[in-house]
């Protein structure tokens, strides 16, 4: 039979296993997409090459579903104060040729992001 202070500390373990860890922040996601902004305002054709590596960078650090709703928010934010091109923004990942987790849109529901 486990004591308790080995109880207490599996229980510990457990916790911080399930707890969700946002590995993302708002400042990682505007680092990331900051070559972007330019080219979303007024681009056309393909994004330059700095805007695909960062846009590349937060598809690949945005996995858990939290960091996806919270990359989400922080860019639809971001969109409300920055005049940008809706068609350009949705058509990124793949002008980019990359998948991302969630729709880069200034309407995008990040809540019903999985």
């Amino acid at each position: 039979m486990p004591s308790f202070t080995q109880a207490i500390l599996f229980l510990a373990v457990l916790a911080a296993v399930a707890s969700p860890s946002h590995a993302i922040t708002c400042s990682d996601v505007m680092k990331d997409l900051r070559p972007c902004i330019n080219y979303l305002k007024s681009g056309s054709g393909t994004p330059p090459p700095p805007c695909c590596a960062g846009a590349s960078s937060l598809a690949a650090s945005a996995t858990a579903k939290a960091d996806k709703q919270d990359a989400c928010n922080c860019i639809k934010n971001a969109a409300k104060s920055i005049t940008i091109k809706p068609g350009l923004a949705k058509a990124l990942p793949g002008n980019c040729g990359i998948s991302m987790p969630f729709q880069i849109s200034p309407n995008v529901d990040c809540s019903k992001i999985s």
